[in-house]
């Protein structure tokens, strides 16, 4: 305010409104602030600087300035700091434990010289030239190390050790006589036991008559499971069977298995059945599959998870006929021969066996050790005494039934065999694996002519052949049925699926009518499904079964019945 009226004041001679006519004069620079003494600040500004380098006295009540880290924790005086845990000031620290030294050294050098300090005593310190420890054993050892004893060395101590322990063995037979008495002090530390100290039993003397009777028991017990084949106990069942009709023959002397003469089929189109018309319940445990007799399907056979193969009436009483028990375990599949007189059965005992169907005998047995999952007969009449399984060891087997050899192996799949095919007039057939894959085998040449397997393949553990021989119908286990052309290439049909079911986890049967108008398979749910071969549409569905629908099969000669069974134990038949 006095600067502004110094300005405004008319007294002054120098004022430019009374010279209007003289040039203008620049005025002096003037601070607003107030006055500082600058000796003051000088003196401030060196006591700061010198008290940031300083320690902190302990006894100050009072800090005017923000004290470094270091500051904090700078001695007071000398080396130590009076609140180090350690006693090392802090500008000796380079650790959270206190100060380390560096040192480079190789890992075989620090492990020698800390095994040679820790077993003589002494060791050779890396940041200078000398040794540090015992210098007495040093001198005594001549500074050897652990890793460098002589041999002559070695040999020495080898003959102190001889004469040390022959020295021990001396002096045993002078504490001996101390041992005996019970007297001495030697005596009680023989004998003394510790409460931890196992029973101590002496030798084994003459078996009593009990023990002698149990390891005979035992004995016998073990023998029983190793004579099982591949090492498991195998429960050995007599074959018997069990006829359930009338009478096994007619007053005309026909057998009850003899198709009736009136057997033909009706028209060349087949029909979606509709309703249910006869259940077959017998099996105590599910059906895993069923076929119908040869050519004319008036009887049924089928295998059952509780070791049973059952053969039941389709045209007159809807009656079970024969039971066939000769497996003891379930059944896993079952195969007609062209005639029907005799069947196949392949069980989860490993063991193949061959029945006299009207007659219930086993004609024979057939076993390699393994578990067989599909059986089937050479298709060609002069050739029905050749059997061929899937095993379980990956391996088809091929036996002449008349001689009971083995014929040929064809070892190439990298899993089990589910599925054997015949195609190409019987020439050839087609087999699927759990390993993914479809193989195409000239038969009775174990080579591979045909190799399919992609990247999007699944396994196909059912395959069924159109009845014009032309396709293969694969159930693949992501939900769809795919089709295989038979001719040389064996190629896959793109264009014909069929999906909507579910199946993956099940070896559900996939089928065709007679006619091969239709593409039917159970699923995983009990439903039966059926598709429009051309189109490839779902033509209709039935729920037949609590649980899964396993098999189906088309009657041979009355074109709307079907017959499908499941692990719910029934056999369900269809119009």
């Amino acid at each position: 305010m006095d600067l502004l009226h110094q300005y405004s004041d008319g007294d002054d001679p120098d004022s430019p409104s009374e010279n209007p006519s003289s040039p203008p004069r620049l005025l002096p620079g003037r601070s607003a602030a107030p006055n500082v003494d600058d000796t003051m600040l000088a003196l401030t500004v060196a006591s700061s600087s010198s008290a940031l380098s300083r320690p902190i006295d302990p006894t100050q009540h009072l800090v005017g300035f923000n004290p470094s880290y270091d500051q904090l924790w700078a001695p007071i005086q000398g080396p130590a700091h009076p609140f180090a845990k350690d006693g090392i000031a802090q500008g000796m620290r380079n650790h959270k434990l206190g100060f380390v030294e560096d040192a480079s050294i190789e890992p075989f050098l620090f492990d020698e010289q800390y095994n040679t300090f820790h077993k003589f005593g002494y060791a050779a310190d890396p940041a200078a030239n000398n040794f540090v420890g015992d210098l007495d054993a040093l001198r005594d050892n001549n500074a050897v190390s652990v890793y460098n004893i002589p041999r002559h060395e070695h040999k020495k101590r080898r003959i102190e050790a001889k004469q040390k322990k022959k020295s021990e063995e001396d002096d045993d037979g002078d504490v001996n006589e101390e041992i005996e008495n019970p007297a001495s002090e030697a005596w009680i530390m023989k004998n003394k036991k510790s409460p931890w100290a196992g029973k101590k039993e002496g030798l084994q003397g003459e078996l009593t008559e009990e023990q002698q009777k149990y390891a005979e028991e035992y004995a016998k017990k073990k023998g029983e499971e190793k004579s099982g084949l591949g090492g498991e106990k195998v429960e050995v069942v007599k074959d018997k069977s069990t006829f359930h009709g009338k009478e096994e023959r007619d007053y005309q002397g026909r057998s009850w298995i003899a198709p009736p003469k009136d057997a033909k089929a009706n028209s060349d189109r087949c029909y979606i059945p509709k309703r249910l018309i006869h259940t077959w319940s017998g099996h105590t445990k599910g059906v895993s599959a069923i076929r119908f007799f040869p050519k004319y399907g008036h009887l049924i056979l089928s295998a059952g998870m509780d070791t049973k193969v059952k053969i039941w009436d389709v045209f007159n009483s809807g009656k079970c006929m024969r039971t066939y028990m000769g497996h003891s375990k379930a059944v896993r599949d079952i195969c007609f021969s062209n005639d029907g007189t005799k069947f196949l059965s392949a069980g989860y005992d490993k063991n193949i066996k061959y029945w006299d169907t009207e007659t219930g005998q086993v004609i024979s047995t057939f076993a390699t050790g393994k578990i067989p999952y599909v059986v089937k007969l050479n298709p060609d009449e002069d050739k029905q005494n050749v059997l061929l399984a899937g095993m379980s060891d990956k391996k088809i087997v091929q036996w002449d039934m008349n001689t009971g050899q083995i014929t040929q192996e064809y070892d190439q799949h990298l899993g089990a065999v589910n599925t054997i095919t015949f195609v190409d007039n019987n020439r050839r057939f087609v087999t699927s694996s759990d390993d993914k894959s479809l193989r195409v085998w000239e038969f009775g040449i174990p080579v591979v002519i045909k190799y399919i397997s992609e990247p999007h393949m699944h396994s196909m553990p059912s395959i069924s052949l159109h009845p014009n021989a032309n396709w293969l119908a694969a159930q693949s286990l992501d939900n769809q049925i795919l089709i295989y052309s038979t001719r040389e290439k064996f190629q896959l049909n793109k264009r014909k699926r069929f999906g909507g079911h579910i199946v993956a986890g099940y070896a559900c049967q996939v089928n065709f009518s007679p006619d091969g108008q239709y593409v039917m398979s159970g699923d995983g749910e009990g439903k039966c499904w059926f598709w429009d071969w051309k189109t490839c549409k779902v033509y209709r569905t039935l729920k037949c079964h609590e649980g899964v629908c396993i098999g189906c099969e088309w009657h041979p000669l009355e074109q709307s019945k079907v017959a499908t069974c499941g692990w719910d134990g029934m056999i369900k038949y269809w119009d």
